[in-house]
């Protein structure tokens, strides 16, 4: 296989793993045979346009020429439209694990710096996080973990003010201008496997 083509098959194979389908799966909405597939990805087998075509609309890709001075135009706007699916991931359980935390204080401790927080949280729960949010995100619950501990108001203040500067860094563009925030809702169904 020549190099472009590897790319594009290497392309549809991760596709399909990171919106967990099977190759049988994948055949049955593509409409090409799960061997087919198999050797597509393998490299066992030249990729035919027709069968590049039903796969990649299988995937929820589309297929088109561009322009050779555009490619680099249209791999910086794929390149920012595809997050790392892991670091968000990873960046997101955290958050979750923050709100888990903020849940388990007592109304006795109840504060503005903790509703604040626990704001904050939420708010960065609605938005596409970049992968360097992680660093700033595990410190936040580093020093709320601290503040459950011996309850030193300056650890949860340091801690609002890391979210703070986050969330306004993402929802303002900050630094990372192609940080979107996601959609409240979807017109779209999601599976509910």
């Amino acid at each position: 296989m020549e190099h472009s083509i590897e790319q594009i098959v290497q392309n549809l194979k991760e596709t399909r793993k990171r919106k967990k389908l099977s190759q049988r799966k994948l055949a049955e909405m593509a409409g090409v045979p799960q061997s087919h597939i198999s050797k597509i990805e393998s490299g066992a087998v030249d990729l035919r346009l027709s069968s590049l075509i039903e796969i990649s609309r299988a995937l929820d890709l589309e297929v088109s020429l561009v322009p050779r001075r555009d490619v680099p135009a249209v791999q910086s706007i794929i390149r920012r439209a595809v997050p790392d699916t892991e670091a968000a991931n990873t960046a997101m359980k955290e958050l979750q694990l923050i709100q888990k935390s903020l849940n388990q204080f007592s109304l006795a401790t109840a504060s503005k710096e903790l509703d604040q927080f626990q704001s904050r949280t939420r708010e960065l729960q609605r938005l596409k996080l970049p992968t360097s949010s992680l660093k700033d995100i595990k410190q936040a619950n580093n020093a709320l973990e601290q503040f459950k501990l011996n309850t030193d108001t300056s650890l949860l203040k340091k801690a609002l003010k890391e979210m703070q500067s986050l969330r306004n860094s993402i929802a303002h563009g900050g630094s990372n201008s192609s940080i979107t925030v996601r959609p409240a809702y979807s017109l779209e169904e999601e599976d509910d496997d």
